[in-house]
């Protein structure tokens, strides 16, 4: 198992209880596929540049343990998730 920490960003226009489920489907698929750190809804920032149109994003950053085949999965469904605007897996070093 690898340490990862991801950020993913999540359209804010939604409604609170969109932007919930949206987290918990993620929080679920790691809870499922790995051991779950540490998550933090950092909630809704400027972006410093717009994405898809948009000025303010729902930050949500996550700390987790998974074994190395996950984070091309885990990416797979960040790209077709219409309501994500961005995001990024970094593997963390032992």
């Amino acid at each position: 198992m690898n340490s990862y920490e991801t950020i993913f960003i999540v359209n804010s226009e939604l409604d609170e209880e969109a932007i919930k489920a949206v987290v918990e489907k993620f929080k679920g698929m790691i809870e499922a596929n790995g051991e779950l750190d540490l998550l933090e809804e950092w909630g809704t920032r400027k972006l410093s540049y717009p994405i898809k149109d948009k000025n303010e994003g729902y930050y949500v950053f996550v700390h987790y343990s998974a074994p190395s085949d996950f984070p091309m999965e885990f990416e797979r469904v960040f790209k077709i998730t219409d309501e994500i605007l961005k995001f990024l897996i970094i593997r963390k070093d032992a």
